[in-house]
């Protein structure tokens, strides 16, 4: 069973999405709340194995309750989605660096939204390489990132040196937003043998998935930004 936290300010929201997932048999969904703070507190007390959180509430967004979840080891398994009404945006993408798996559109599909779901509660990134490319886009023009390699965020030189070369290769190809069987044909080797690369690397970083996997290989200098 997939158990399920709401947190999002509208009511209506919170419904309509409640309304969906408790149509699913493999679905509960445990709690609901109205900001960001009260969301963390029910994280906590409920350990749900997906968190959908709204971006911009009152008392604490989203990404600040994504910030502390990220940060708190007890919580690691819970894996927080981002629901915004404007896509990929400023806000959505300091969400994914802050720890966020993934992010929908308020006016995604109900199938999206329960793939989406089911996904996220499986471990996986919920980026597809199209919205990874998007968020790589962003990333490289951020005047913060001079592509010097000695960047500001979470990454570590000491991680990267931990690489193995299959691994460090793995993730450049993860950087420019290739999918895994994407991955596997470019280092010819199965699509499984590239997903442990993928996940050794992420661990090494200590990236809680691949969004976070592809910032931090710009922040640790692996791969080198563009000029915007």
């Amino acid at each position: 069973m997939i158990r399920v936290l709401l947190v999002d300010d509208q009511p209506l929201i919170r419904s309509g999405f409640r309304a969906l997932l408790d149509l699913e048999d493999d679905i509960e969904v445990v709690a609901e709340a109205a900001d960001g703070s009260e969301g963390l507190e029910l994280v906590r007390e409920h350990l749900p194995d997906v968190a959908l959180i709204d971006i911009q509430m009152p008392v604490s967004d989203g990404i600040e309750a994504t910030r502390r979840i990220a940060a708190d080891p007890a919580l690691a398994g819970v894996h927080v989605v981002i629901l915004t009404n404007y896509g990929l945006d400023e806000y959505v993408f300091d969400a994914l660096r802050a720890g966020a798996a993934g992010f929908l559109v308020k006016d995604v599909v109900p199938e999206d939204f329960l793939h989406a779901v089911r996904v996220a509660a499986r471990g996986d990134a919920l980026l597809a390489p199209s919205i990874t490319r998007k968020l790589i886009n962003r990333y490289v023009a951020q005047p913060l990132h001079t592509g010097t390699g000695t960047g500001t965020g979470t990454g570590t030189g000491a991680g990267l040196e931990e690489l193995t070369g299959r691994e460090r290769e793995a993730v450049v190809l993860v950087a420019q937003g290739l999918s895994n069987d994407e991955i596997a044909d470019r280092m010819v080797i199965s699509p499984l043998t590239a997903k442990t690369h993928i996940n050794r690397a992420m661990t090494k970083l200590q990236a809680r998935d691949r969004a976070q996997l592809v910032v931090f290989a710009y922040e640790c200098g692996l791969v080198a930004p563009r000029n915007p």
